[in-house]
């Protein structure tokens, strides 16, 4: 925590330091470190992209991305299920080695809709799982009858092929 007032210059330099040296980071954890509200942290996050820093907002906090963070495969796939087996699903993916990027939904008034989720190992597949069921809010795909497309990515196709292969075998890949 910082015992001089920082001018929002300041912070958002502070806050690109902090992201750089570990994340994701809360924006709650963001706002105590800077002596700010939440609601400051959100609105320099957002200058900070908008002068084309990488970072981006996910469950777990805020995330500097780096060159190094890009992978070199990526798929989108089409899933259904109902609500009880989405760490099921997400478990599946991330055992084969694959990061599940985003849900993406169809909706009948919005069209499509993105939520990130960002999660590529088990632990942060709890934690996702655990903030859904702590804050009471629903899966996206509760409002399409279960049908909902993931981003997924790894560092090589064929772990995404295994991971497609083990989804279809567990029943939760759709196909034509």
């Amino acid at each position: 925590m910082e015992d001089i007032k920082l001018t929002g210059e300041q912070r958002r330099e502070k806050l690109l330091e902090w992201l750089k040296q570990s994340s994701p980071i809360t924006g709650s954890e963001l706002a105590k470190r800077a002596s700010v509200s939440r609601q400051v942290i959100v609105q320099d996050m957002t200058l900070l992209k908008a002068r084309n820093h990488a970072i981006l907002a996910t469950s777990q906090g805020y995330i500097f991305l780096t060159p190094t963070d890009e992978p070199k495969a990526r798929r989108i796939v089409a899933c259904r299920h109902d609500p009880s087996r989405t760490e099921e699903e997400l478990l599946l993916l991330v055992d084969y080695g694959v990061s599940v990027d985003d849900v993406i939904i169809e909706h009948p008034v919005y069209g499509e809709l993105t939520a990130l989720i960002r999660v590529s190992t088990r632990s942060e597949v709890f934690e996702f799982i655990e903030r859904i069921n702590s804050t009471g809010a629903s899966y996206l795909s509760e409002l399409t009858d279960g049908i909902h497309l993931h981003t997924i990515s790894a560092p090589d196709e064929s772990r995404i092929e295994k991971a497609c292969a083990a989804l279809k075998e567990a029943g939760f890949l759709v196909e034509d």
